[in-house]
């Protein structure tokens, strides 16, 4: 008896310390990250030019998609104009009036981005409900929104908590 209270105490022992080893490798993109991208596709649109840099971002392999996020091209009017992972939602004239996916107070996610970009400082953390990648239920989303100096335009990058 002694002997399997042992081994048991052991294995629950491992499995925390294994679990606890899991939880601190980071998996998902940085708040930081999110910034950092956001700029340096901004700076792209400067250096190399509008097309290059929607080429670039709308490139699912490219620069501008790490880990669990990526940057996605949009300009003031609610037009997408680059997405790596649903690039059909550069076909759509604009998507001002898509909402997120809080059943009980939906807010205008793509309404709230432009807002965001034409503000004071133009940039700004815009949190919503979405449903992680695979999942149906919606997890809360944070989305970090710059607008290209200069331009009617801005990138976004987003981050689950």
């Amino acid at each position: 008896m002694k002997k399997l209270m042992i081994v048991t105490l052991v294995a629950v022992l491992g499995i925390c310390l294994a679990g606890n080893t899991v939880a601190a490798t980071p998996e998902g993109a940085t708040k930081e990250e999110c910034v950092a991208k956001c700029k340096a596709a901004a700076e792209m649109i400067a250096k190399d030019g509008l097309e290059a840099a929607i080429a670039e971002i709308g490139k699912k392999d490219g620069k501008f998609v790490w880990k669990d996020t990526y940057v996605f091209l949009m300009d003031l009017n609610g037009k997408m104009l680059a997405h790596p992972v649903k690039p059909a939602l550069t076909e759509k004239p604009d998507l001002l009036g898509v909402t997120d996916k809080n059943k009980e107070k939906p807010k205008m996610i793509f309404v709230e981005f432009v807002n965001a970009a034409k503000g004071e400082k133009g940039e700004g953390w815009v949190d919503y409900m979405w449903p992680k990648p695979g999942e149906e239920a919606p997890s809360l989303k944070d989305t970090y929104i710059y607008r290209v100096p200069g331009k009617d335009l801005f990138t976004g990058a987003g981050i689950y908590k």
